[in-house]
């Protein structure tokens, strides 16, 4: 089949890849002439896990290719994905303005008898595949032409490839029999494990993806509020986690505390699904408390350092290892890193940072407000606390000796829960996490 996907963000470079994996011919199309050219010579413009292989692989084989002309890349297209950025606005809106401004674009190029399906991949508000397919209309689209189609992602950063190969499920939202049979064999690859292609009308599928992604933040944020009354209680939220995680009926995943979520996803898809349920007259009381509670976990770890350092942390020198929203990628947007050192920068503390991926998006955003340093230990030098805001895999099991020889002081305070309490004790730490019983040293 051939594919035009338009955009090429996280989530189009990830679709048009995987869907080249299968055998179809995509073309990718862009209006940044850099990153097309940066693309087309066969370097990635993101970290994912896995993608590279099979991206440099399908273009190669002359499955994936690139361009900035939106006539070229759809003039031979059977189906045509948006997978265009939506910001937040102020108001916490969803900003449609480049999904309805290619939309228009469309409806000058798209001719009488061409047919085409037109595919929201974006998450957008529920209602836009009718305003994408008014602004069609509006400049030029000739009814029975296209079929607008939402089809949202459900892709995690750091394992998004695996994601998009073998999804949980497939959603699709269309009237449209035609389209139905279209998209079902362009995804039969992806389901041959036997799991759902699930069809429904446009709105239910625009809506079903903020209703996935604001469950989960609320699940996360759950936990965390679990963590702050164990730290109040003297109860121990890893204890908890496990004994909940086992009734099937609320299930293991996404319920580690920690310094708050972050990422593309969560927080606008949180605010946005908010602002739709405001413009409807809805009061959406979870969300708001979910916004609220998150927003003060990510500097949750800031008191504790304080208090270590009592209430001084003017020329402390604070280590800090993580700086992506979560391992595996190198996306920073509403990382919990970024708000603890707009925080300790603040304090009057300075910040060396290391990151195995995030660190030039952080050089960009900051500047030389911090110093940016080679490896996870050389930010330990003559530090006077370490901080962990992101977990990933080589901060699991460091050389706890190594550390304790480049700190000034054997304080840990780990927003993420990576170590052993026991071990942290013996070791002698003043170590403080998420939910759990300070170990105090000092």
């Amino acid at each position: 089949m051939k594919i035009a996907v338009i955009g090429t963000g996280y989530v189009g470079l990830v679709t048009g890849t995987c869907f080249a994996e299968t055998g179809n011919d995509v073309i990718c199309v862009d209006i940044d002439q850099s990153k097309v050219e940066k693309l087309s010579s066969g370097h990635i413009t993101i970290y994912e896990p896995g993608l590279e292989k099979i991206f440099l692989k399908n273009q190669k084989d002359k499955r994936l290719s690139f361009t900035t002309s939106l006539s070229e890349g759809i003039k031979d297209a059977q189906v045509i994905f948006l997978a265009l950025p939506t910001p937040p606005g102020e108001d916490g809106s969803a900003d449609l303005k480049y999904i309805l401004g290619v939309a228009k674009e469309l409806g000058t190029l798209i001719k009488k008898g061409d047919y085409k399906v037109i595919i929201d991949k974006s998450t957008v508000p529920v209602g836009t595949a009718e305003k994408v397919r008014k602004a069609l209309m509006d400049n030029g689209g000739i009814e029975g032409t296209v079929d607008i189609v939402s089809n949202p992602e459900f892709l995690r950063e750091g394992v998004a490839v695996e994601d998009f190969m073998k999804p949980d499920r497939v959603v699709i939202g269309t009237s449209s029999e035609k389209a139905k049979i279209i998209l079902s064999e362009l995804y039969a690859p992806f389901v041959r494990q036997g799991n759902p292609i699930i069809f429904m009308d446009e709105k239910s599928a625009e809506l079903t993806k903020y209703a996935a992604n604001s469950f989960l933040a609320m699940k996360i944020t759950f936990m965390n509020e679990i963590a702050q009354l164990c730290e109040l209680l003297g109860a121990d939220v890893d204890m908890v986690r496990r004994g909940i995680g086992s009734d099937d009926r609320i299930g293991k995943r996404f319920l580690f505390p920690g310094i708050g979520y972050g990422g593309s996803c969560f927080p606008k898809d949180v605010q946005a699904l908010a602002k739709s349920s405001t413009e409807v007259g809805y009061d959406f009381k979870i969300l708001a408390a979910v916004m609220d509670v998150n927003e003060k976990q990510k500097l949750h770890l800031i008191p504790s350092i304080k208090a270590y350092f009592n209430n001084e942390l003017r020329g402390k020198k604070i280590a800090l290892w993580g700086l992506a929203f979560k391992p595996n990628t190198d996306d920073i947007r509403e990382a919990p890193a970024l708000y603890l050192i707009e925080a300790l920068l603040a304090a009057g503390a300075t910040v060396a940072a290391f990151d195995p991926e995030a660190m030039q998006n952080v050089k960009q955003l900051v500047g030389e407000t911090i110093s940016f340093v080679e490896n996870q230990y050389e930010a330990l030098q003559d530090a006077d606390a370490l901080v962990i805001a992101t977990e990933w895999s080589e901060f699991r099991t460091p050389n706890f000796d190594r550390i304790s020889s480049l700190l000034k002081n054997k304080a840990i305070f780990d927003g993420r829960n990576l170590f052993d309490l026991n071990k942290m004790g013996d070791l002698g730490y003043h170590y403080v996490s998420i939910g759990r019983k300070v170990i105090a040293n000092k």
